[in-house]
């Protein structure tokens, strides 16, 4: 059963006519129900949520990214960096002082009109430690999440526009990627895919910008086995960090909210930490030249 935050679906239901039915549901509350009649029968049809005390969710940078983005664990700073795309920064707080640091970077496309860029004119490159670059994928729209599979021979990648991720298989002497098949196709109230990492049991953990939550995936399955719901709806990207990368760090925006959702959303572009999850993550692979 899929661990959840959130009643993602109707799990359970009960019947009860002439006798009586008792539903004893341990760890579970009921959130939603719905009541439907037919033959003299009475239907009970509950939406039901896990009360996962273990799982905590707190804002620990409270200064607010238009598009935070890209966050990775720096562990010989004891410090997490990530972007603010929108405002062409890189941003490092550090986890012991608590403060942020942010030095200003960077161009992106034009807007063809506001918050639209033109179609399948992105591509997916290789650095190489020599410098050289070598084009792996064309007519891509937005790469978001990249990643690896433990043993290094599945790439994992996110075309967002597509709403899903994919995986290749990935040549570690040659950084070749090829054979694309299909890992998960979003669900409607998940809506798009974003940033993304990967824990230490192989799962793939998928942030889901305006779906307000991140997924755990199973990429062998090819089934979603967890959700966390977090304080605002433009969920970017996520990373697993701290001491013993026990922590997963998620980053939101909030540009793309008007007056009234920001009013709803008074944690829009903070970022979060979430512990508890009863996994972990694994360090960050380098570049090395």
């Amino acid at each position: 059963m899929e661990k959840s935050q959130e009643p993602p679906e109707l799990l359970d239901c009960v019947g009860f006519g002439e006798g009586l039915c008792c539903l004893q549901i341990p760890l579970l509350s009921i959130v939603a129900m719905k009541i439907c009649t037919t033959r003299g029968l009475c239907y009970l049809f509950f939406s039901l949520q896990t009360m996962s005390s273990s799982i905590k969710i707190e804002s620990v940078v409270k200064e607010k990214n238009r598009m935070g983005e890209c966050p990775v664990w720096e562990e010989r700073e004891n410090a997490l960096v990530y972007v603010d795309i929108n405002s062409q920064k890189v941003c490092r707080w550090n986890a012991v002082t608590n403060k942020v640091q942010s030095v200003p970077v960077g161009t992106m496309a034009e807007e063809t009109v506001p918050g639209v860029r033109a179609r399948r004119q992105g591509a997916l490159y290789t650095l190489y430690p020599d410098y050289s670059v070598v084009k792996q994928l064309d007519q891509v729209d937005i790469s978001n999440g990249l990643d690896w599979s433990l043993d290094h021979r599945t790439f994992f990648h996110i075309d967002s526009l597509t709403y899903a991720v994919h995986a290749f298989s990935y040549d570690v002497h040659t950084g070749k990627i090829a054979c694309p098949k299909l890992v998960y196709h979003l669900e409607k109230e998940e809506q798009m895919p974003d940033g993304m990492c990967i824990d230490t049991e192989g799962k793939l953990w998928v942030a889901c910008i305006d779906g307000g939550r991140v997924i755990r995936l199973d990429p062998e399955t090819g089934k979603r086995i967890q959700t966390v719901m977090l304080p605002a709806s433009r969920i970017t990207s996520c990373c697993f960090g701290g001491k013993d990368y026990s922590e997963m760090y998620v980053t939101s925006a909030y540009d793309g909210l008007d007056e009234t959702a920001l009013a709803k959303e008074p944690q829009a572009g903070e970022i979060f930490k979430i512990t508890g999850l009863d996994v972990k993550g694994i360090p960050q692979n380098f570049y090395a030249a």
